[in-house]
């Protein structure tokens, strides 16, 4: 652990023992070492979330917004959009970085790809695929053999979208994604008549509004409770919408499902109703004073290795 995270690292021992003496017992670091690998988790969680924060403060080169050149990032991308303006290329951007992901080994490579058309002068930016995502598919699909490594580059997908297709017409593909995606926004108007919406369906708060889209983002094909929450959290962290997740989603989840279970049991196969266990998540998480996004990656990453802090990412 860094030096500079003792500081965080002692609240966080501090608001455990306390939800621990006040509410109730954390059975699942009663282990010293259980209990000095979940508060490096929230450490590497919360130090994650802050750098991508931080790059919505500063200097993005152009390069970052050209497939063309290895620097390319859609994140960085995405706050220079942002400030020049260009509110919905933005907010697209941050959706093809979630879908696609950005496995550890190959990076934004396939975003690259895609959204460059394989060194096109012409992307599939938001203009060209909100058009026609008809174009977007009949695209895809001839060159799908090429995007699966057929010029000897390879391309993955990210590690949360690892089941995903990069098929155009297939159920739940990419193509599926895409214009479902497409449809959602465009039913709004645009990216910022979307975010509009949620305010006025909503006491216009960002835990509101983010569930409120939260909900909305059913429409997304191959959009589950994973991606969804990905998605949203980047827009609230890049500052291109005031949001900001309220609750760890339980519902459908895997990973952070269990690492809650494992916190407040001791024990990963005992039956919690996720809407409670949710709540207790909240609950704990007003002792800690982290926010909902470091409690659902912190939990998700300690129960993977429980008694030995481990890195994930990717």
């Amino acid at each position: 652990m860094r030096h500079q995270d003792y500081p965080l690292a002692q609240q966080l021992r501090q608001g455990l023992e306390l939800y621990g003496q006040q509410i109730q017992p954390l059975v699942g670091i009663q282990n010293g070492a259980y209990c000095d690998t979940l508060i490096e988790q929230f450490v590497e969680s919360a130090r994650r979330i802050r750098y991508i924060s931080r790059i919505s403060q500063r200097d993005v080169s152009n390069n970052r917004a050209d497939p063309s050149s290895d620097l390319f990032d859609p994140e960085r991308a995405a706050v220079l959009h942002s400030r020049q303006g260009h509110l919905d290329e933005a907010f697209w951007l941050i959706f093809l970085s979630v879908h696609f992901g950005k496995p550890r080994r190959t990076g934004w490579r396939l975003v690259r790809d895609v959204y460059g058309q394989l060194g096109n002068d012409v992307y599939w930016d938001w203009a060209q695929t909100s058009a026609n995502p008809a174009a977007f598919r009949q695209w895809l699909s001839t060159n799908l053999v090429m995007l699966k490594g057929g010029d000897g580059v390879t391309r993955r997908f990210g590690n949360h979208r690892k089941y995903q297709s990069l098929h155009p017409y297939a159920a739940s593909g990419t193509g599926d994604a895409v214009e479902s995606y497409v449809n959602w926004v465009n039913s709004f108007g645009n990216h910022n008549m979307l975010v509009q919406h949620a305010a006025t369906q909503t006491d216009g708060s960002p835990r509101a509004m983010f569930n409120y889209l939260y909900q909305s983002m059913d429409a997304v094909i191959s959009f589950g409770r994973t991606a969804k929450f990905d998605y949203l959290t980047m827009v609230g962290k890049l500052g291109l919408a005031p949001i900001e997740p309220g609750s760890t989603y339980m519902q459908g989840a895997t990973g952070p499902f269990d690492g809650a279970k494992l916190l407040f049991s001791g024990n990963t196969a005992t039956y919690w109703n996720r809407s409670n266990l949710d709540t207790k998540v909240i609950e704990l998480e007003s002792y800690l004073h982290v926010g909902m996004q470091v409690m659902e990656d912190a939990l998700c990453n300690w129960q993977k290795s429980p008694g030995v802090f481990r890195p994930f990412r990717g």
